[in-house]
Order: structure tokens, then sequence, then C-alpha cells
């Protein structure tokens, strides 16, 4: 059939195959080197109590484990995505009709053999083309990868502000400058690096959908430039994943510090006893915490003042008192596992 293709449909089949190619052998392969990583420490800090925040600001416990397992799951939602997501690609012509295969071999049935051909090469023949195929498949794969890569800027983000918490302490590599002027440092780079590289990544996979599928009338040359700067992209993706994957290798979790500054928070029971209070009938309970937490800090010590002062039986006060901000953690446990 080479006479009748155009250079349209043999780059159409050539970008296909190039980035199945690339996806399965590169990119997947990268992501789930991570995610081995990820979860692995999910599993190791399943049950670590920890000090959780929202807004900033410490809010109910959590486990060390349960945030790793939150990343690895949207990011596994993500990668099932991109493993079955498929190129379409164009066999028709000038057109997209097939008027120079028919008009040279009108008994064949074209549609079917442009189907089975790209079948053969894992690929998926868009039947309803102009001159070019419209790129909707391309800009979904930059969609995913871009889905991918705003999950892992949160997660390096996350690494970052451990690290500098002190929550992560990072072992020291022989050799390496941690800084210029202060030889005591050892900067989160890694993540630093791959924060930088999926921001570059994110910008060109951005731009890509929005130009791509977009063509004047039966085709105009403006995607050709843009299709050249895929690879740029992929190839920063694929640093920044390695990136990460070396700076959680590098990490270890300082259960010592994430302890201490939990227990440094007693307030974040508040929660739980107002909730117990509202279970038994007790009149604004969110009030009476309100009016002893926020804003305040505060010790076990007065909370338990608090709860002996409370018009409720020995049963629930005893009940209030069990409570830590260690076995506060709902199924943060069983969630990481």
């Amino acid at each position: 059939i080479h006479f009748a293709l155009t250079s349209e449909d043999i780059n159409s089949m050539a970008y296909g195959l190039m980035l199945t190619e690339v996806k399965e052998h590169n990119i997947l392969t990268n992501l789930e080197d991570l995610l081995t990583v990820i979860n692995r420490l999910a599993k190791d800090n399943a049950d670590l109590p920890m000090l959780a925040r929202t807004h900033g600001q410490p809010a109910s416990p959590t486990t060390f484990g349960k945030e790793f397992k939150v990343f690895a799951v949207r990011l596994e939602r993500q990668v099932a995505q991109l493993k079955a997501h498929k190129f379409l690609v164009k066999l028709g012509g000038a057109t997209g009709n097939f008027n120079a295969h028919v008009v040279a071999y009108p008994k064949i049935d074209w549609e079917k053999f442009a189907k089975d051909f790209a079948k053969s090469l894992n690929l998926e023949i868009n039947p309803y083309t102009t001159q070019i195929e419209s790129h909707d498949t391309l800009a979904e794969f930059f969609d995913i990868m871009r889905r991918i890569n705003t999950i892992l800027i949160g997660f390096d983000q996350d690494m970052w502000r451990y690290i500098s918490d002190g929550w992560l302490g990072q072992k020291a590599k022989e050799g390496e400058v941690g800084s210029s002027t202060m030889p005591h440092k050892i900067n989160p780079i890694k993540f630093e690096n791959s924060e930088g590289n999926l921001g570059i990544a994110n910008a060109l996979f951005t731009h890509f959908s929005q130009k791509l599928p977009i063509s004047r009338l039966q085709r105009d040359l403006s995607d050709s430039t843009v299709q050249r700067s895929i690879g740029t992209a992929i190839a920063h993706s694929i640093i920044a994943y390695k990136y990460t994957v070396e700076g959680l290798k590098r990490v270890a979790v300082n259960s010592e510090k994430v302890t201490e500054a939990l227990l440094a928070h007693p307030e974040v029971l508040a929660e739980a006893i107002q909730t117990i209070l509202r279970r038994e009938g007790v009149a604004m309970p969110y009030e009476q915490l309100k009016a002893l937490t926020r804003g305040k800090e505060i010790i076990m010590a007065d909370l338990t003042k608090f709860i002996d002062g409370l018009d409720i039986s020995a049963s629930i006060k005893t009940e209030l008192k069990k409570l830590t901000p260690q076995n506060y953690i709902g199924l943060a446990k069983k969630l990481a596992s």
C-alpha cells in the first residue's frame, strides 16, 4: 500500500509506535519503580501515628504510612489509565477517505485492512480523519501524564516539608557537597530537582493538549513543529521520576520526631471528645471544647481536668480519658496496609 500512503499516514503510525514503546518501556517502568518505593514506605509506617495538618494547622492524627498510601493510590489510578491508553492512527491517505487506495484496488476492503494492520502493531485505527489524525488520543496521553506529574509535584513538596520538619531524615552521601558554605546541610535536592522537571514537562504537556487537537480545515502544519518537543516533555518526566525514587531511597522516617510533634498537640483530641459528648447528648460540646482549646496551648492534664468537670457518667469519663493523640487514628493503619 506504500503507493497510496501520505507522509502523515507514516508519521501517524511512527508516532503511535514510538510513544507506545516509550510508554511501556520507559515511562511505566520508572513509575512502577516509584510506586514500589512509596508502597513500601506506606506499609513500613502504617502504624506510626502522626500529626496531620489541615490548612497547615494541627489536625486529627493520621499515620505516616497512610499519608504515603494516599499518594500511591492516586498514582496507581492514573498509571492504570496510562496502561490502558492506546493511540489512534490513520491510514486513509491525503484527506482520510482512502481515495488513492480505492481507485487503484477497488475490491479490497480498505477499512478492514487498515483496522487489522493497526491492530497488528498494538494500535487502533481512527476511521474518521482528514489529512492528519486528529491527535485527540495524543492529548489524552498528555493529560494523563500531566495528572501523574501534578500528583508527584504535591508529593515532592510534602516530602520537602517533612524533611524540613525533621520528620524525615536524609542519609549523607560520601563526597557529596551539602552546601557551598554550610557543611552541615543535606539539602533535599532530589525532590527539588524532580519538582522542577515536572513543572517543565507539565508546561509542555499543557500546550500539546491545547494545540494539537486543533487544525485548520483538512490540515495545517502548526502541529508538526510542536510534535518535535514531545520527547523533551517525556524526558523531563522520566528524569523527575528517577530523582524522586533516589530521594526516597535516601530518607528514613524519624519516628521520635514524628511522635514528639504529635504529643505536643493534645488539642487534636478536641474533635474526639466533643463527638463522644454529642453522642451522649451533652449540651454544646463543640462550644465547650472550642473555649478550652482554640488558639491555646494545652497539655493532657488540661483535658483530664475538663473531663472531670463534666456532668457525665464515670464510664464515659473513663472512655474519654483513654483517648490519646497516638490512639486517635481511626482506620489509618488499616488503610495504609
